[in-house]
């Protein structure tokens, strides 16, 4: 790849172009027991060292020695060209470019790697977690906020709550939307009457006061921006409440109702009997009453007697009525129970049979398509076989032609011996004359052999063109006969591949049908559920029926764990179905590589016949002059009898034989046929049967969407209460919206970065656009490339093969002219004997100049033969020189592609030049940047500048304030006992306030004193001077303590980086107690209000620069990730075209599998028709039982539809009570919260 490279120059280079020149590569610093390194780049997660010994090896794909030694052994040329035995060092060097056949290398390994990870992520569903870091010091409890952001911005979390935010994150089918929020105005959507999902939808939204910018409509979803459901969800909850309230207050209502009217029932009946008893009070004390009590249980004793004797009487028919009540409901129960015993079973066996009646329809129904299919197949054939019976009886009548031509020159023939009877006798009479006309005759049959020569060759040249003509003529018949049927083959082909298309269209129509009937008796069904809603609200008077629904409940959630196993089951089932179609994909695709065969070899017999007719053109041209020769040779056929005899035998051998190969070729093609019928009809029964399984899974499917819709009801419940814990959080976050005032500045300066990482976003989507289209441009040039690269390669190798052919047929020329040279030295001869021995026997003559003509007749034959041969080579010759003038014509074209190429690639090199100066300019920008946090960094360091100017001026003022060192000992004191926390601070600046205080007022008396009393003022300076030098010493003793002092805090500083607030805020304390104490006793309330403004101003101005320095931080980090992302991408860019090299490889290796595979499937063609003839047993057997079945199926249709009402009745019954169970649960739950 690079000569004389080593990793010594690419230091070099790597040195010589960036060190200097990009922020991002330094030079590293030497490191003490770590690996010496050679570069290093600054990462935004910090710096990076790389060592580069070994890269230029890791990165060669070199041939092994074994491999290389092999190929120089190899047999063929080629190989052993390409390898010649020499040092290994150059056979590495001329194989560096080829893959080793053992050695596995670096780019192979991450192939490998990379392709087992792609299968790992397609076959798995992959999660992944966001590990996030709350702080570097490892502390619990701790939340560092900008190392939280900075990793959520780094991995895209920002950004994809940005994106969700702009977007339509939440969206919701039609049905399910209008099921869930017609609620909020149910008038809008017209009871009784079909309206559109979509067009409900769009109603209902329409009429909600709410922001109608905030939902989009799709074609089978509505789309809401984040927060909009919340709020329906908010106005779908008010809404129910208000219904509920109206629900509680009707049935209250009707309770209350209910007992008023009882209680005037009760009213009545009260009135009624108090009446009465003040009647009965009235009367019982009259005398006529008194007879009448005492008169009456005589009159009733005789009707008791009369009522006990027929009351006996009605008890003991009651007790046989009853006993004989209790025999028949024994028996009906029993007759009961073994009546749903065997009704179940008739429901399993109904069951079981119609599916297998399903399948045998289906099957029957594949059968009877096949039959219709076969039927016109065999019609086909039946055509096709008469078209070859009526191109038999014309070669017949051709064949009658000829063997009446054969009768006349036989004819001819007997004429001429009868001449030639005549001349024997003239000859006799002529035998004296003969001696004197010797010489003449001599010379005159000299002339007449060569004019016989002459005829016979031109004889037969015309007869082998004649035979040449036929064979050819044959071969067209039989190549347009064997083009026809394969035509024929592949339009039967192509008619199966639509017809089963179309039956594949067919079943997507006809499942998009039942999935539109199944959505409307969805609705349906919810609209009786609606209507029974109503009924239920009066039925639910009766509570007695409350019992009973609960014991139909527990048997409903029996069938309904009994329906979960099923779709287990029915789950397997669809998994082994999606296996069997995409092995039936797999068989699809094999035909269709068969089929593109078939193609290829037509249009490769297509070329030979157009070649095969330029070449009979040019012969029919050649006997036209032919045979004008031949009808002024005509009167010489006398001596060429025996000549047509052997022609015509080998003529009808030939027909003989042509026919026997065109019956073969019926045969072989009538099997062929067979075999891609049987082939098609066992395609045919398995489309057939995944028909069948299609509608079952689409059964199947509808009953998994009920499941579906009542777990989806059971969620939107759990949503309902999740909302309202929402709400509690909610109210919760608006008391912590107070505390998040403050982030407001952040917000608004984050809103502005974002800004403009969007508009970097933007610029970089942009550019990678334009690179991935010269991508794409590149590979199509290189796959170009290759491709007549390839061609070019196939190309040199025919023309390899035509020189060899070329080369055999000149040595087999060489071959025939010695046999023709060899035939004119015998034909001298025999003149020679001829002219020598002509005087004295005419007679032997005349049998020699027959056996003569005979061998040259045959070697005129084979040299006619040799000559149409050369002729033929010579031809094959021309079109193999035009052939080669093509292919150079498309190696030059090929040439000029390449160039093309090179000229798209410099264009390429010219917009990555572009490229690389946009990005030297994004480069500037980063320096600017970087500019920009050198000169804040500047600024700090004027800011620590100044404060350690400022502790030098605290020492200097130490010095000056020697009375007052004593107190500010006891300040530093306390200082280094409590500098780790704040309120300790604050006390000792309390203490010193109040020592403050005290001097102040004893420096007020000493004023006092000293205007009063001047004599005093010696006196105390000399207790000054005292006090200094005491002071001196306490100094000298303290500076040591705060030496130590300083020494501990500037540990306790190294130690908590993470508080260097309130560090901060500690040592600003103490400077403003320290610059308290500066000035004079009279200054220190002023000193200490001022230190206390700068120290407040220094704080806003820190953080205004550490803010000013995170945002820096944050333009660096995103500069250096838009510089790491380009050279990734470059590197992928560099990837792919390594992988596009690899795969072209793998697709040459996998066109020989695909041949080897097409052999495969030609054996499996025959087990597949010997299965077919298996099959069509069975399906003669499958109609013998269908004829059966059918009768069976009209008596199962109406037991079926029976049971699927009563199935029907029972979900009702079950909906029912389910609907009853949640409305009575509702209101003692409503009872419950309002009692």
């Amino acid at each position: 790849m690079f000569p004389k490279a080593s990793d010594t120059t690419f230091k070099n280079k790597l040195n010589d172009q960036h060190l200097g020149k990009t922020k991002a590569f330094e030079k590293p610093k030497p490191a003490k027991g770590k690996a010496e390194a050679h570069f290093s780049l600054v990462h935004y997660a910090g710096t990076v060292d790389y060592n580069i010994t070994g890269w230029l090896e890791k990165n060669k794909d070199p041939l092994n020695d074994s491999v290389i030694l092999l190929y120089g052994k190899s047999s063929v040329k080629l190989m052993a060209s390409l390898y010649p035995a020499a040092p290994p060092e150059d056979t590495t060097k001329k194989g560096g470019k080829k893959k080793g056949g053992s050695m596995q290398t670096v780019s192979s390994q991450f192939r490998e790697n990379l392709g087992k990870l792609m299968t790992n992520l397609r076959s798995t569903h992959p999660h992944f977690v966001r590990c996030l870091i709350p702080n570097e010091s490892k502390t619990p409890g701790l939340m560092e906020n900008f190392l939280v952001i900075h990793q959520l911005r780094c991995n895209g979390v920002l950004e994809g709550i940005r994106i969700c935010r702009k977007g339509f994150p939440s969206r919701i089918i039609y049905a399910d939307f209008k099921q869930r929020y017609k609620v909020l105005n149910a008038s809008v959507i017209p009871e009784g009457q079909f309206m559109d999902n979509k067009k409900a939808s769009e109603k209902l939204l329409g009429s909600i006061d709410i922001n109608h910018d905030d939902y989009k409509f799709g074609h089978t979803k509505v789309f809401f921006k984040a927060g909009l459901l919340g709020i329906l969800e908010e106005m779908r909850d008010e809404k129910l409440a208000v219904l509920i309230g109206m629900v509680q207050a009707i049935s209250r209502g009707f309770l209350m109702r209910k007992e008023f009217s009882k209680m005037m029932e009760r009213r009545e009946a009260v009135f009624t009997i108090q009446y009465n008893i003040r009647s009965f009070m009235n009367v019982k004390t009259w005398p006529w009453m008194k007879v009448y009590f005492k008169i009456k249980p005589l009159l009733k004793s005789a009707e008791t007697e009369k009522e006990l004797a027929n009351m006996k009487e009605n008890y003991e028919k009651m007790k046989t009525d009853l006993a004989k009540a209790l025999a028949k409901k024994k028996e009906l129960e029993e007759k009961v129970v073994s009546m749903l015993q065997e009704k179940n079973d008739l429901a399993l066996q109904v069951a079981s049979e119609s599916e297998n009646l399903n399948d045998a329809e289906e099957r029957c129904e594949g059968l009877i398509k096949s039959k219709i299919q076969l039927e016109a197949k065999l019609k086909e054939t039946t055509e096709r076989l008469e078209d070859e019976e009526e191109m038999n009886a014309e070669l017949t009548a051709k064949k009658r032609k000829l063997e009446d031509e054969c009768s006349e020159l036989k004819k001819d023939i007997d004429d001429m011996e009868l001449t030639l009877a005549k001349v024997e006798k003239e000859k006799h009479a002529t035998e004296n004359k003969v001696k004197n006309l010797t010489e003449e005759m001599s010379s005159v049959e000299e002339s007449v052999a060569k004019l016989t020569k002459e005829k016979k060759a031109l004889q037969e040249a015309h007869q082998q063109t004649l035979d040449d003509l036929q064979a050819e003529e044959d071969k067209v018949n039989t190549l347009t006969k064997a083009k026809t049927k394969l035509e024929q083959q592949v339009d039967d082909l192509e008619g199966s591949l639509e017809q089963e298309k179309k039956l594949r269209m067919d079943l997507e129509r006809a499942k998009r049908k039942l999935e539109g009937d199944l959505k409307l008796s969805q609705e349906c069904l919810m609209d009786l559920e609606n209507d029974k809603q109503q009924s239920d609200e009066k039925i639910k008077k009766k509570e007695f029926e409350t019992s009973q629904l609960l014991n139909k409940i527990e048997d409903e959630q029996t069938l309904g764990v009994q329906l979960q196993k099923k779709i287990k089951e029915l789950q397997a089932r669809i998994e082994e179905l999606e296996e069997e179609i995409e092995a039936e994909r797999a068989a699809r695709a094999k035909v269709e590589k068969q089929r593109a065969d078939l193609s290829r070899e037509l249009e490769e017999i297509s070329e030979r016949l157009e070649e095969a007719g330029g070449a009979t053109s040019a012969q029919i041209e050649m006997n036209k002059k032919r045979e004008a020769e031949f009808q002024k040779l005509r009167r010489d056929l006398e001596e060429s009898t025996l000549q047509h005899e052997s022609t015509a035998a080998a003529l009808r051998k030939k027909q003989a034989d042509s026919v026997a190969e065109l019956g073969e070729q019926i045969d072989n093609l009538q099997r062929v046929k067979q075999k891609l019928e049987k082939e098609k009809s066992e395609y045919k029964m398995e489309i057939d049967d995944l028909s069948s399984n299609m509608e079952s899974i689409a059964k199947s499917k509808g009953n998994l969407e009920k499941m579906c819709r009542t777990l989806e009801d059971q969620l939107s419940e759990i949503k309902s209460k999740n909302d309202e814990n929402v709400r509690q959080i909610n109210d919760i976050g608006g008391q912590r919206a107070r505390l998040l005032t403050e982030n407001g500045e952040f917000c608004r300066q984050l809103d502005e970065k974002e800004s403009l990482v969007s508009q970097l976003t933007r610029g970089k989507q942009a550019f990678t656009q334009q690179v991935e289209e010269l991508k794409r441009q590149i590979e199509e040039e290189v796959k170009a490339k290759n491709a007549l690269a390839h061609g070019v390669q196939s190309a040199r190798h025919d023309c390899d093969l035509l020189r060899e052919q070329f080369e055999e047929e000149q040595e087999a020329k060489a071959e025939l002219q010695r046999g023709m040279s060899k035939a004119n030295s015998e034909v001298a001869q025999w003149r020679t004997k001829y002219e020598t021995d002509a005087i004295q026997r005419t007679e032997e003559l005349e049998e020699s100049k027959k056996k003569l003509a005979q061998r040259l007749q045959e070697a005129e034959e084979t040299i006619e033969a040799t000559n149409s041969k050369c002729a033929s080579l010579e031809k094959t010759k021309q079109r193999l020189q035009a052939e080669v003038e093509d292919l150079m014509i498309d190696v030059e074209r090929a040439n000029a592609m390449a160039a093309n190429l090179d000229k798209k690639q410099r264009n390429f090199d010219k917009v990555l030049a572009e490229w690389k100066q946009k990005y030297e300019e994004g480069q500037a920008e980063l320096e600017g940047s970087q500019k920009e946090a050198r000169s804040m960094s500047t600024e700090l360091f004027k800011m620590k500048n100044s404060y350690e100017e400022a502790l030098d001026h605290l020492e200097t003022l130490k010095r000056e304030n020697k009375n007052l060192q004593q107190e500010i000992s006891d300040l530093t004191e306390q200082l280094g006992e409590t500098g780790k926390s704040i309120h300790e601070l604050e006390k000792s600046k309390k203490t010193v306030e109040t020592e403050k205080s005290e001097i102040q007022t004893a420096l007020e008396e000493a004023e006092g004193t000293l205007e009063h009393e001047e004599s005093k003022i010696m006196r105390v300076q000399l207790e000054l001077n005292q006090i200094k030098g005491e002071v001196d010493r306490k100094i000298a003793e303290k500076e040591e303590e705060i030496e130590q002092v300083k020494r501990n805090s500037q540990r306790m500083i190294d130690s908590l980086q993470s508080n260097l607030d309130s560090e901060i805020r500690s040592r600003n304390d103490a400077l403003r107690v320290k610059k308290k104490m500066e000035g004079d006793l009279n200054e220190m309330e002023i000193q200490l209000s001022h230190a206390n403004r700068q120290a407040a101003e220094s704080q806003k101005q820190l953080r205004n620069v550490q803010g000013q320095l995170k945002d820096a931080q944050l333009h660096l980090d995103d500069a250096v990730r838009a510089s790491d992302d380009m050279r990734e991408q470059v590197a992928m860019v560099e990837r792919r075209n390594g992988l596009m090299v690899a795969e072209i490889e793998e697709l040459r290796a996998a066109l020989e599998q695909t041949d080897r595979s097409r052999k495969v499937a030609e054996t499996e063609l025959v087990d597949a028709s010997e299965r077919v003839g298996l099959l069509h047993s069975q399906n003669t057997s499958l109609l013998n039982t269908k004829k059966k079945l059918e009768s069976d199926l009209v008596q199962v249709q109406g037991e079926v539809e029976d049971i699927v009402q009563e199935a029907r009745n029972a979900e009702e019954k079950a909906k029912k009570a389910i609907t009853d169970v949640s409305s009575y649960y509702l209101l003692n739950d409503m009872h419950f919260i309002w009692p």
